[in-house]
């Protein structure tokens, strides 16, 4: 049997006894979702995509309103088109058993809804697409639109961030803490309001004064007053705006941390008049199990997920890091079976009277994993007696470091020139150039 097969099935089999649990629809969760009206904002995301698939298959929801945006000259209509259809590479490895066992990196092709159209071939029809934008008043929404939302929903989940660390501060402002804004505000008017949940990061509070510390589950001071820090955004030009940014920030390594803390605060002030929570989750990795063994997309190149695609591909050789450091990560479904429990979780909690803001961070230090034992698993790639991905460019190994020099030296032994190489061979051959953009 090929190999990728052969493991995917061997996840599947292990996710059976749970599939058949979700089958009974018996659940106090699903109880609370049966019937609903979803309105989901940055449903077109790897995370979102993966909800509206574990919403539909684990649950009897009735319909669920999407926000987007015309793009490309593409319609909302024919950007969702996409969404459902357009297969995703998946990467699957198996590093979430006790003890990092990873023997094998391949790569196979499948569509994050194919599951949940073999039992509901027609749940496409109850996605329906709205056109609007969270960086725009009203996030965007037609009168029609607005109306509709605010006579239907019962769940609002707030997703849509910009997740670019060296964003513009006016462009993360307008998108992260105004699209929470609005976001609210939007819920303020939905008559039938159940729950609104807001997905921001565990990392909102990482500061550098915290570096080596534990950041706690609870809400920290406010760096500064949301509307305050938005009308700065919306008075001074993007030049002036940039100049003052690094006062501004403070103590945040970034503009995503800084600003997501600013919109988990206006999320905290709305729990004054609605019921609303926040969940946390640190970084997120491929599927474990569901909607598929390993399923992600090419938004996940990014941190421990393109590191092992990097190494199990052979185009990664060299890492700056200091394998002490320990990493928080969490697989995709864990994160939005989280998201999807913390609505049930902070509506019994409102019943019970609780008034205070309910807060999920889907992190402890005991799912906590240093380098080095990360590292151990992308050997186990680099292993010739394993399985190679059939499209590795060239031998897999990886060498680590936390020198700053000895980084880039390496870099420009293992990666730059056999890039340059590899770009003047496709230059004479006539093939397009594929090292350096790698």
């Amino acid at each position: 049997m090929d190999s990728a097969l052969e493991i995917e099935l061997r996840a599947r089999r292990l996710q059976e006894p749970m599939n058949a649990v979700i089958d009974l629809g018996t659940s106090p969760v699903q109880k609370y979702y049966e019937d609903t009206t979803v309105f989901i904002t940055g449903g077109y995301g790897f995370l979102g995509k993966a909800l509206v698939e574990k919403l539909f298959r684990a649950c009897k929801i009735k319909k669920i309103y999407l926000l987007m945006r015309s793009k490309k000259g593409k319609t909302i209509q024919e950007r969702l088109e996409e969404v459902l259809q357009d297969p995703v590479s998946v990467n699957f490895h198996n590093t979430f058993t006790k003890n990092f066992d990873m023997h094998e990196l391949v790569f196979i092709y499948t569509n994050v809804f194919e599951l949940v159209r073999e039992k509901q071939p027609r749940f496409a029809e109850r996605i329906v697409p709205v056109s609007g934008d969270v960086a725009e008043p009203r996030l965007g929404l037609s009168d029609k639109d607005w109306n509709t939302l605010t006579k239907e929903v019962d769940i609002i989940f707030h997703m849509a961030a910009t997740v670019r660390f060296d964003e513009p501060l006016k462009v993360a402002a307008k998108i992260n803490v105004g699209g929470t804004l609005r976001a609210v505000e939007l819920a303020k008017n939905c008559t039938k309001l159940k729950q609104f949940i807001h997905v921001s990061t565990a990392y909102t509070h990482a500061t550098r004064e915290r570096v080596g510390k534990e950041v706690k589950e609870q809400f920290y001071p406010c760096p500064m007053s949301p509307d305050l820090f938005m009308e700065v955004v919306d008075t001074l030009d993007e030049r002036r705006l940039n100049g003052i940014t690094p006062g501004l920030i403070k103590g945040w390594p970034n503009t995503y941390t800084f600003t997501k803390a600013l919109a988990e605060h206006v999320v905290r002030d709305a729990g004054a008049d609605l019921p609303v929570c926040v969940v946390k989750p640190p970084i997120v990795l491929h599927a474990l199990y569901e909607p598929h063994p390993g399923w992600m997309e090419k938004s996940c190149l990014g941190g421990p997920i393109g590191i092992s695609v990097g190494v199990g591909l052979g185009v990664v050789h060299v890492f700056f890091v200091d394998v002490e450091n320990k990493l928080a990560t969490v697989p995709l479904e864990y994160v939005n079976n989280a998201i999807i429990g913390a609505a049930w979780d902070s509506t019994e909690r409102q019943k019970e009277g609780n008034k205070e803001v309910p807060l999920y961070i889907i992190a402890n230090e005991e799912g906590l994993v240093k380098w080095k034992d990360y590292s151990k698993c992308l050997s186990e790639v680099c292993d010739p007696a394993g399985v190679p991905s059939p499209v590795s460019l060239w031998y897999c190994y990886l060498l680590e470091t936390k020198n700053i020099f000895v980084y880039h030296l390496l870099s420009w032994l293992l990666h730059y020139i056999p890039a340059y190489i590899m770009d003047g061979v496709c230059a004479v051959i006539g093939k397009r150039p594929k090292g350096i953009p790698l």
